[in-house]
């Protein structure tokens, strides 16, 4: 168990995957408040440690931290819960335009992540005509050791063909294909809830560092 017990809020979130629904979860409350409490120190603990190379004045785990409400408007699927925990480390957190570090503990599926998640039509355009211009700053970025090592490829939905208006051959047509650019590191329970990881967390991200950078720099 790490210092920040973040096996409570695997916990709480497989318990509430199994049982997503409001009067389970009024019942179980104060299991909720525990599991988030450790999740709120986490975030806390690395907005204090990225704030070292990053601009995150006054930042708090609540700017940071997604509701555990689902957006239940535009799905078929009307279970209130989301059976996770997760938090965007960004300038201005969650609601931000800024490129940052998203954090998501979930059974089974936790992962830390950062990149243009279905970005809008501008940026995959400025990404599109980046990767064309000159491919050579984010293939050296990508093939980068620690990149390797966390990442090991950009990950993102593509497309099955290169997009309209580039030649059918074109040499950096893999990375044309994306259509969502990010760095994903997944990690097991085990993982999570291990000494080391919030260590881990850290070089994770500083490994993603470039990756964002160069992202940034698309506009």
């Amino acid at each position: 168990m790490n210092q920040f017990d973040l096996l409570a809020v695997l916990n709480f979130s497989l318990d509430l995957k199994w049982n997503n629904n409001r009067n389970w979860f009024q019942e179980h409350r104060s299991s909720y408040d525990i599991a988030r409490g450790h999740f709120e120190d986490f975030i806390s603990a690395l907005i204090n440690e990225l704030s070292r190379t990053e601009h995150l004045a006054d930042l708090t785990p609540k700017d940071c931290i997604y509701r555990l409400n689902r957006d239940l408007r535009f799905t078929k699927d009307k279970t209130p819960y989301k059976p996770y925990m997760s938090a965007y480390i960004a300038p201005g957190g969650k609601k931000s335009r800024r490129l940052g570090y998203y954090v998501h503990l979930e059974p089974g599926n936790s992962m830390m992540a950062g990149g243009l998640y279905n970005p809008d039509p501008q940026q995959l355009n400025a990404w599109r005509e980046s990767v064309d211009h000159d491919p050579s700053l984010i293939r050296k970025i990508i093939a980068g050791d620690q990149f390797l090592k966390n990442f090991g490829q950009i990950s993102g939905d593509k497309l099955k063909t290169i997009p309209r208006g580039y030649p059918k051959g074109h040499p950096d047509a893999d990375l044309l294909q994306f259509k969502s650019i990010t760095a994903v590191r997944k990690v097991t329970d085990a993982q999570v809830t291990a000494n080391s990881f919030f260590e881990n967390s850290l070089d994770t991200f500083k490994a993603m560092k470039p990756f964002l950078e160069y992202l940034e720099t698309l506009g």
